[in-house]
């Protein structure tokens, strides 16, 4: 799944470029969409996040496109992968700034882990 928003003012950090958080933000709720659709009828709750690293500065107005794919499904848990592009105004070619992997857990309603709805992923 690819998705896009548009760094803008709100989203910058006192250096004037895109705000860490922010983008672990969106890596989060944008990973979670596609773990939602995927496993539709499951309740997912992030698990843990890997090793972030943020390789590059994003200015304002630049367009950011988030490629999501499901990288493992276990019996309670699921992985997917989060590579970030930056469309840089300026610039002729996107570049990856940002890769990470987010793993979430399905729990029912006392917050115990269930087994995954399967639907598998990706599909």
């Amino acid at each position: 799944m690819d998705t896009f928003t548009l760094v803008r003012t709100e989203h910058l950090n006192h250096n004037k470029k895109l705000f860490g958080g922010q983008l672990l933000k969106w890596v989060d709720e944008f990973a979670w969409l596609a773990a939602a659709r995927d496993y539709s009828g499951s309740v997912l709750v992030t698990r843990a996040m890997d090793n972030s690293e943020f390789r590059f500065a994003v200015p304002n107005g630049s367009i950011l496109r988030f490629h999501i794919e499901c990288m493992h499904e276990g019996t309670t848990s699921v992985l997917y992968s989060v590579d970030v592009f930056a469309d840089i105004p300026g610039e002729s070619v996107e570049k990856l700034i940002f890769t990470n992997k987010v793993t979430f857990v399905a729990i029912d309603e006392a917050g115990n882990k269930t087994p995954l709805k399967k639907r598998g992923c990706g599909a």
